[in-house]
């Protein structure tokens, strides 16, 4: 067999890339956040401001319903690669929030 060999610059490269990439990321959230309060300061400067409401319940829901699919799938997946594992866990405890996130969902009544 013949191995190939990454010449050195292409190893800087891709030990950077993850680096430039989380970096960058930091810097948009930093502006937005920075955009965002300077929005609301005007607005609260200018009498104009109104705050929003967040709502719990529909929150709950979603979170509960994308949690429990996505546990639910990786639990089958892990399943049938590997059997019945410790790898398992990465699709149960996923599952297991999301179906508590639907009880929080149905039990809280308010509304």
């Amino acid at each position: 067999m013949e191995e190939k060999i990454i010449s050195s610059a292409a190893q800087v490269i891709i030990a950077i890339t993850p680096i430039v990439g989380i970096a960058i990321g930091g810097v948009v959230v930093f502006f937005s956040l920075l955009w965002h309060h300077l929005e609301v300061r005007r607005q609260i400067l200018s009498g104009t401001y109104k705050r929003e409401k967040f709502n719990l319940k529909a929150y709950s829901l979603l979170i509960g319903l994308l949690l429990t699919g996505i546990g639910f799938m990786l639990t089958v997946v892990f399943a049938l690669l590997g059997g019945i594992s410790i790898s398992l866990l990465g699709g149960l405890i996923p599952f297991s929030i999301g179906i508590c996130a639907i009880i929080f969902y149905r039990v809280n009544d308010w509304e």
